[in-house]
């Protein structure tokens, strides 16, 4: 996409909404949820968060990218996992069963890398009670895809928790989190085909779940977007991972870097530090690449100056004049 018009659409992002009419909202790190009756209407705002922080400045078209990425996978893995989705009247919009959320996210992790990098270059070898190999470098394949859940804080960082503290806490039982693990696993064995029909591995990434009115545990929040999942490009794996050398990737862990680089990850009297333009752009760019190459389609933006008036028009809610 050219840089010119993502310039534009600096002042015409979508950072937090105020729909009319709904029982209640819920404002996410990057979704506004509104209750009407058994559904639920998500947006997907521009917001954009990193070490368990919502970031001041908004990206561009970033809420589009995510909701649409996120449609796209739901379609392609409700064979695997039934999912949430009841259908996308908006660009920015999933319209969903409302669920009652599992306060579990089921991390799956193909390769060493990120937090169960740093994790492991800090001497731990055991990671939410899997038990990790000797001799592993960065960004490394794994044995095998591995199970690192993490339990969904409403403020602050989310806690590792291996299966036995799940259980021992009263969080799942056995048999639903066997379940869960099982339904993450298949969708991660799916999104791993996807990707390397893409010339793409996909890393890591994270599964929600929520149980219906009647009983049935779905898929929900997204799937395999870049902000929940970490791809590299296959062609140059090999090779990068041999010197030792940073993957290509995409996903929103060099924005994480970014954050680093200046002293923040998050941690008490660290300053959060302010996106320049010129950087929200180019973190813009990267997140309509990952669009474009796990889907194989072009991102067609919806341009319009004022999104929450074209949010409540497709919702057939009041448009203020």
């Amino acid at each position: 996409m050219e840089t010119a018009l993502l310039r534009r659409h600096l002042n015409h992002t979508l950072y937090e909404t105020h729909l009319p009419g709904f029982e209640a909202r819920y404002r996410g790190k990057v979704r506004d949820t509104y209750r009407d009756g058994d559904r639920l209407i998500l947006v997907t705002t521009d917001r954009i968060s990193a070490f368990d922080h919502i970031l001041r400045q908004t990206i561009p078209f970033k809420g589009q990218v995510l909701n649409q990425t996120a449609a796209y996978f739901f379609e392609h893995t409700a064979d695997v996992a039934p999912n949430h989705v009841l259908s996308v009247p908006d660009p920015n919009v999933t319209v969903a069963v409302r669920c009652e959320p599992v306060p579990v996210e089921f991390v799956v992790r193909g390769y060493l890398a990120g937090h169960a990098w740093r994790e492991y270059r800090a001497g731990r070898r055991t990671l939410c009670g899997v038990p990790l190999p000797e001799g592993l470098r960065q960004n490394s394949r794994l044995p095998e895809p591995i199970l690192t859940p993490t339990t969904k804080a409403k403020a602050g960082h989310d806690l590792d928790v291996s299966r036995e503290e799940i259980l021992a806490r009263g969080i799942l039982d056995a048999a639903t989190f066997d379940h869960l693990k099982d339904l993450a696993l298949r969708l991660f064995a799916r999104g791993t085909e996807m990707a390397a029909e893409r010339g793409l591995i996909l890393v890591d990434t994270k599964y929600e779940f929520g149980r219906t009115p009647e009983g049935t545990y779905v898929l929900i929040d997204e799937v395999h977007t870049p902000d929940s999942s970490r791809y590299f490009y296959a062609d140059t794996y090999d090779a990068l991972l041999a010197r030792d050398a940073p993957q290509r990737q995409l996903s929103k862990e060099f924005v994480r870097e970014w954050l680093m680089a200046r002293g923040f990850q998050g941690r008490d009297g660290q300053v959060l530090p302010d996106l320049p333009d010129d950087f929200r752009v180019e973190v813009a760019q990267r997140y309509i690449e990952l669009y474009e190459t796990v889907t194989g389609k072009p991102f067609v933006p919806d341009t319009h100056p004022d999104p929450e008036a074209r949010i409540r028009e497709a919702l057939g809610l009041e448009v203020p004049r």
